[in-house]
């Protein structure tokens, strides 16, 4: 079965990356390998791409898609996160630019199997990278209710936290819940379909769903410890570019590009700096970058996105 998705933004992201040949690039979530392609085209003929991604999916089909220009590319099956090791294995110090595209691909909604898709009657896994040792399964059947309504409140931003989760707790002891077809059921069962003026009908279980794969994956955390440190991995001029699809981790983008753009942290106050940090890089996207309304209706996954760049000085 071929991996099927839609790169987001693809114009965008590689004019901002700024892709030139001789130069190495890293596509730290390949997904589909549609942006890895564009790097790929952009830098020829001797520009080089670093792929990386934990689902293994995503890496089998890019050695497919990739394999005309194979001699360019490095492969590795890994977390972003890893960057600096998956550079020392390759004895490189740093590279001229780096994507990260932090949304889910259509493979892994429709043919993953693994239960992301409150649409489906799938097992309820979640797990990017199946090697991972916990699951959906094992948050919504062992954690405690409080713990459960917390997750739904602070990685999914969902009102009905509390109610969902007594729901769950309910239902978890007459039998163990195991599909994600089980999970939305339940989830209905409590919150009721929403229609906001002008905008699309959200499902009852889309927060609860997005909460619980951002746990199961610890994307939020992979994506605060990366971001100490990625500018460092960045040759002078080269360029961090960043995909989000939901506001809990666009501000952690948009915080992270704003600290490293100011340097100094001392209050204003000071009468001069003594924390003796510096500003390292310049922003690129002041003012957030979103798809075109033509987009939007011809690929609905990509509504939500947001970029944002920066040039390391």
């Amino acid at each position: 079965m071929s991996y099927r998705h839609v790169s987001v933004m693809p114009n965008e992201v590689i004019s901002m990356l700024n892709c030139r040949p001789g130069k190495i690039y890293v596509d730290g979530t390949l997904g589909g390998a549609g942006h890895a392609a564009l790097i790929l085209e952009k830098s020829k003929p001797d520009g080089r791409l670093i792929g990386i991604d934990q689902d293994e999916d995503a890496i089998r089909n890019a050695v497919r898609v990739l394999d005309h220009e194979k001699q360019r590319v490095h492969l590795f099956h890994d977390n972003y996160f890893h960057l600096k090791d998956i550079l020392s294995q390759l004895t490189i110090d740093a590279v001229d630019g780096i994507l990260l595209d932090l949304g889910l691909s259509l493979n892994q909604l429709e043919n993953s199997g693994r239960g992301f898709s409150f649409m489906r009657d799938e097992p309820l896994d979640m797990r990017m990278n199946t090697q991972s040792e916990v699951t959906a399964e094992d948050i919504i059947n062992r954690y405690e209710e409080k713990s459960l309504a917390s997750l739904f409140w602070e990685k999914g931003e969902e009102r009905w936290s509390r109610p969902i989760a007594k729901k769950i707790v309910a239902a978890r002891k007459q039998d163990r819940i195991r599909t994600s077809k089980q999970l939305a059921d339940i989830i209905c069962e409590v919150v009721p379909f929403e229609k906001r003026p002008g905008k699309k009908r959200i499902h009852p279980a889309t927060k609860v769903f997005m909460a619980l794969r951002i746990q199961v994956n610890q994307e939020l955390e992979v994506l605060e410890g990366f971001l100490e440190t990625a500018v460092d991995l960045l040759n002078p001029g080269g360029r961090l570019c960043i995909l989000s699809f939901h506001s809990l981790e666009d501000r952690i983008v948009k915080q992270a590009f704003r600290r490293l753009d100011k340097g100094c942290t001392c209050p204003s106050d000071f009468p001069h700096c003594v924390c003796g940090k510096e500003k390292t890089v310049n922003v690129l996207t002041r003012k957030v970058r979103k798809p075109s309304e033509v987009e939007t209706i011809e690929n609905p996954m990509s509504r939500s996105t947001k970029l944002r760049a920066v040039e390391k000085i």
